[in-house]
């Protein structure tokens, strides 16, 4: 099952990233996992948040470029080579990965992946082949 996202896009200038969680934090938005990536005039920051609607909605209203969409999350083994363990069925199955951002959870024992795809229906068909867990939103909202 996959996981919604948002993804904000935000100038690449001082204070611009402050506002945008300032935005969230002011709608009571807990932010659940975070990345960014940048370029030399914007970033994209991607959040997975308590409530995508609620969050859109603020920060739309607050000038902000936001587009949702769909990730997988999973949990891995939190030791060396647990990612790695996960990326080689999308290897073997030849599923490009676009992108990926990872967090921990003091209330699991595992790693908590982040994961994009191109093909985000062959990516649960792979991992559901080898019966690896997908987390779902209730799943996020107890880390």
């Amino acid at each position: 099952m996959a996981v919604k996202q948002i993804s904000i896009f935000v100038e690449n200038k001082e204070g611009r990233i402050k506002k945008a969680i300032d935005t969230l934090a002011k709608e009571n938005i807990n932010i659940r996992a975070l990345s960014i990536a940048d370029t030399a005039k914007y970033g994209i920051l991607r959040l997975i948040v308590s409530d995508n609607e609620k969050a859109i909605e603020a920060l739309e209203k607050d000038g902000f470029i936001v587009k949702e969409n769909e990730v997988i999350i999973l949990a891995i083994p939190d030791e060396p080579n647990g990612l790695n363990s996960a990326l080689s069925i999308f290897e073997e199955k030849k599923i490009n990965l676009e992108y990926v951002y990872a967090f921990v959870s003091s209330k699991v024992d595992e790693a908590i992946v982040v994961m994009k795809f191109e093909n985000m229906e062959d990516a649960i068909a792979a991992l559901n082949e080898r019966n690896i867990k997908i987390l779902d939103e209730e799943d996020i909202k107890d880390l």
